[in-house]
This record gives C-alpha cells, structure tokens and sequence, in this order.
C-alpha cells in the first residue's frame, strides 16, 4: 500500500512544514535556489512527486512555469485544495511527457520511495532539456538514521542513499556527460550547505552539458 494514500497523512502532511518542519524547510528551500542558481536560463519545470505541490508553489513563486507530477490521487487532490498549482497524474517510471518537455525536472525527496530510482531519473532526464534537480535524504547522516529509527508508514518503506550512492545512480542514469554539482546541509550543527558527505539533506543538480 502506497503510505501517501492515507488520508490521515494527507491531511497532516503540509501542516509539518508550518510546524516542527519550518526550519527544515527553509533550509531546504535555500539550498535549491543555490541549485536552482546553476540554471539561469530556464523557466519551465516539472517537479515529480509533488506530493501536496508544497515545493511545486515554491518553484512558482521563484518565477517558474512548475507543474506537479504524483502517482497519489489523495496527494494532488489535497494539493489542488492548497494552491492550485498544475498538476498531473502519473508514474515516475513513465513520464506522460516528451523528450525535452521542459527546461528542468526536480524530485524532492521522491527518490526515496521509487522502486526502480535509475529508471525513473532516466525518465526525468528525457524530459528535462536543460537538467535535473534533486533534493535526498541521506543515509550516512544522523537525521537518515534518527528517521530509520522512528519508523512509521512512510519512512518504514523508504529507501535512503549516501552522497556516493547517490552519484552512482544519477551516472547510471545518465551517464559520463553531465556535470553534477552536490551539497549537504549539516543540520542541527550549522545551516550552511557544505560539500560535504554526512549532512541530512543531499542536494544535487544535474547539468547537461
């Protein structure tokens, strides 16, 4: 059973970022636009597994043309409600989309729970004319173990990876061509993004070049 299916989750899902997620959040979010920084140009983007659309609104605030992709229907019906933001329903596996559809395409801790993560970034960079972004819990840190600890409907069924995990399978995906830029954020010791292996969320873009 797909965790994101729950309506008790749904429905408590965007709250945590206005909670105890706020400073998680933020430091997320500053950490993309440092990505997102790396592509000047661009101005249409697909963000798979948007989930409730909460970083998909954030990319459209930044000036993006974002539109949402979830294979949940409970997920994008709750993000509808929100915001309103674009949306479309499908699988990661097999992007309803294009070769080059858009400039940029960003998972956000989706990575996580994809069966098969090199199909589905090979998927994403077909679409992607420009590049990818992606946002990773990583394993080799105190948060990845803290969240394995705690369990729970959807982080029982994740699946974390470590920065070099994490650059194995994008060159899987993509291979030897494209240039990747990674960062961590060492939170709880310091908010600053570092290139550094153990910090709790891997950020990652991907350049064609």
């Amino acid at each position: 059973m797909n965790p994101f299916d729950n309506p008790a989750l749904v429905v408590g899902y965007e709250a945590w970022y206005e909670t105890t997620g706020r400073r998680a959040d933020r430091l997320e979010k500053a950490l993309l636009q440092k990505l997102l920084d790396g592509f000047p140009t661009v101005h249409t983007l697909l963000e798979v597994g948007c989930g409730t659309g909460h970083f998909t609104r954030w990319f459209q605030e930044r000036g993006l043309q974002a539109v949402g992709l979830d294979v949940s229907t409970s997920m994008l019906v709750e993000a509808v409600r929100l915001g309103k933001p674009p949306c479309v329903q499908g699988d990661a596996l097999s992007l309803p989309f294009s070769n080059n559809a858009v400039d940029i395409v960003a998972l956000i801790t989706t990575l996580e729970f994809i069966p098969e993560p090199v199909l589905a970034l090979t998927e994403a960079f077909r679409v992607a004319r420009c590049g990818l972004i992606l946002g990773v819990l990583n394993r080799q840190s105190i948060l990845g173990w803290r969240l394995k600890q705690e369990g729970g409907p959807v982080w029982e069924v994740a699946r974390f990876f470590n920065p070099a995990e994490l650059v194995e399978i994008v060159r899987n995906a993509v291979g030897e061509t494209a240039k990747l830029v990674w960062w961590t954020i060492l939170w709880p010791i310091t908010s600053r993004s570092l290139p550094l292996p153990w910090g709790g969320f891997i950020g990652m873009s991907v350049q064609r070049r």
